[in-house]
């Protein structure tokens, strides 16, 4: 059986003028130089890194968090990985097998926005920050995992789908046609 999406990313227009990743991602923020960008990631520097290389890749696209994911997602998450990876190569990381690519999980998350942190060499990272990025944790899922487990997480549903249902409601919007 397939799980449904929980639909998170339906933000309120001021959390998005708010959102310092947001304010980021579309070049508002005059203190964040972004490393590297596509035209709908940007990739900047952690402000408190955990190891040597510490970066940060987000969608220009205000999404809560990876439990706003599924399965349409995994292109996101693979490009998220790729765009971290490209940086890392950029800035004469070569080791790949010494890095680590991981999303904070909620209530783990330090802003509301989804965010793939980039760490080179894992071998490296911090003593002090190191229960924060520990794989497969409660706080803390590898990319490769978390596209594993999307592909079984469907899209949530939306009020097109129950148009012609009378008994259910619809989550997003709350109506129902009792």
């Amino acid at each position: 059986m397939e799980d449904t999406a929980i639909n998170w990313s339906n933000s309120d227009v001021n959390d998005v003028e708010t959102c310092i990743f947001c304010l980021i991602a579309n070049k508002k923020d005059e203190n964040t130089k972004i490393i590297k960008e596509t035209k709908d990631l940007v990739c900047f520097s952690d402000i408190f890194p955990g190891a040597p290389h510490h970066y940060l890749v987000v969608p220009r696209e205000h999404i809560l968090s990876c439990f706003s994911l599924h399965k349409g997602h995994i292109d996101l998450v693979e490009r998220m990985a790729k765009l971290g990876k490209d940086v890392l190569h950029d800035q004469g990381i070569t080791d790949m097998a010494d890095i680590r690519l991981g999303f904070h999980q909620p209530p783990f998350i330090s802003v509301g926005h989804l965010h793939l942190h980039v760490l080179a060499p894992a071998s490296q990272i911090s003593k002090y920050m190191l229960y924060k990025f520990t794989p497969e944790t409660n706080s803390f899922v590898t990319e490769e995992v978390l596209r594993k487990r999307l592909k079984s997480i469907s899209p949530p549903l939306r009020c097109h789908y129950l148009e012609n249902c009378k008994l259910f409601q619809c989550i997003n919007c709350a109506q129902t046609g009792l």
